[in-house]
Order: structure tokens, then C-alpha cells, then sequence
């Protein structure tokens, strides 16, 4: 008697693992978010550029948003490169620069990054340019 409680016993316990439960699909939307942002060129390629001759790169974009963009920050790669940058908001439809100033004291190839901060997007933009010093 006893073994016959036990193999129900373990044929009950062994039909509860069988148990269907409700499953849930979650169902991640992934946003594709556009930037208010359109840059004109994000990499520029200089070609061959006079040695010790500053060179200026202009990085053009337009404010493709429907609220003002402000610049929060630019910050060069290195210290051989100098940054400016529009310091009012550029309103929607409006266009704006920022400038890197290359010292191109060394002779060779070189590439440069730029990386910009702004209200509009969560990740900052890294802008680039490379060439040769002759």
C-alpha cells in the first residue's frame, strides 16, 4: 500500500512538471530616432596641405529641427588643433559651423578628430579630417 501512495505520489509530482504556464512576449520597439542635425560632411579629406601653414576645416550643418540647436561643446583630438564654434542657438532651418584650425607643423599623414556636443542629440558627433603635410 505504502508503495503504491508513493509511485502516485511521484507520478503526480512527475505530471505537474508538465505544466504548461502562460508564456509572455515582450515586444521591444527599437526607435530610429533622426537627428535635427544634418551635417554637410562629417570627414573631410584635405589631401596635401603646405607645411607650417595653419589649415582651417569647416564642418557645415543645418538645424533640420523644429527647436533651437545649441552647441554645448567641441573639443579637438589634440592640441594641435584649434576649435571654434557658433555660439548662439541655430534656429530651425538655419545653418551653422564649426571650425578646427590644423597646425600642420609636421611633415606626413595625419587624422584628426572633432567631437561635438549639442542639446539636440544624446551621443556627441565625432567629426574627422586627414591629409599629408608637404
Amino acid at each position: 500500500m505504502k508503495t503504491i501512495k508513493i509511485s502516485i505520489l511521484a507520478s503526480i509530482l512527475g505530471l505537474m512538471s508538465f505544466t504548461v504556464l502562460p508564456t509572455t512576449s515582450k515586444i521591444h520597439h527599437i526607435a530610429t530616432a533622426t537627428s535635427p542635425i544634418a551635417w554637410k560632411s562629417e570627414s573631410i579629406d584635405l589631401g596635401e596641405i603646405p607645411q607650417n601653414k595653419p589649415k582651417e576645416v569647416d564642418f557645415e550643418f543645418k538645424n533640420t529641427g523644429k527647436t533651437a540647436v545649441i552647441i554645448t561643446n567641441v573639443k579637438a583630438s589634440c592640441g594641435c588643433t584649434a576649435t571654434d564654434y557658433t555660439k548662439t542657438p541655430i534656429q530651425p532651418g538655419e545653418t551653422a559651423t564649426v571650425k578646427a584650425t590644423y597646425n600642420a607643423a609636421a611633415k606626413g599623414a595625419f587624422s584628426k578628430t572633432v567631437t561635438v556636443t549639442t542639446n539636440a542629440e544624446d551621443a556627441p558627433k565625432v567629426l574627422s579630417f586627414k591629409g599629408t603635410v608637404i
